[in-house]
């Protein structure tokens, strides 16, 4: 299974193993948090799709996740966001995926019905907020939409 997920996104060498160890922790914060083939998912900080591709290939092509990330697309290393996610939509478990990059869940326009998805996920992302407050903001904002939050943070 993990080599499936990180064949998704084209990684080899050294990059690759340290891709399978980091895959291995999102696969076990997935079975933690009870995620279940066929969900739909709203992850919040998405990146270059790391959780994104553990979580697409877990809800199969009965599931959904819809990944969102408040940085533009040239940003990111070794790889820019954008193209991340471009290998990420062209692999075998991107017809489940959509990722909106330069999307501030805050400002933007778009709004869920309530209960839309099953679970919101913030794996890894929540050091990028400015601050606690900007973290309970979105907490807040995004609550109305899913039925459980899923939350990871490598040091809170």
């Amino acid at each position: 299974m993990i080599d499936k997920i990180v064949k998704c996104l084209k990684l080899a060498g050294a990059a690759a193993e340290i891709q399978r160890i980091q895959t291995a922790h999102r696969l076990k914060l997935i079975d933690f948090w009870e995620i279940a083939k066929g969900a739909n998912i709203l992850e919040i900080g998405c990146g270059q799709g790391d959780t994104t591709a553990a979580l697409a290939y877990t809800v199969g092509k009965e599931g959904f996740v819809h990944g969102v990330d408040i940085a533009p697309e040239n940003y990111g290393l070794p790889m820019t966001l954008g193209e991340a996610r471009q290998l990420l939509l062209h692999s075998e478990i991107g017809s489940n995926i959509r990722m909106d990059l330069d999307f501030d869940i805050l400002t933007d326009t778009i709004t869920f019905k309530n209960d839309r998805f099953d679970y919101i996920v913030l794996s890894q992302c929540s050091w990028y907020f400015s601050s606690y407050e900007e973290l309970v903001a979105i907490l807040k904002r995004v609550r109305p939409w899913g039925k459980r939050l899923c939350f990871a943070e490598w040091s809170t």
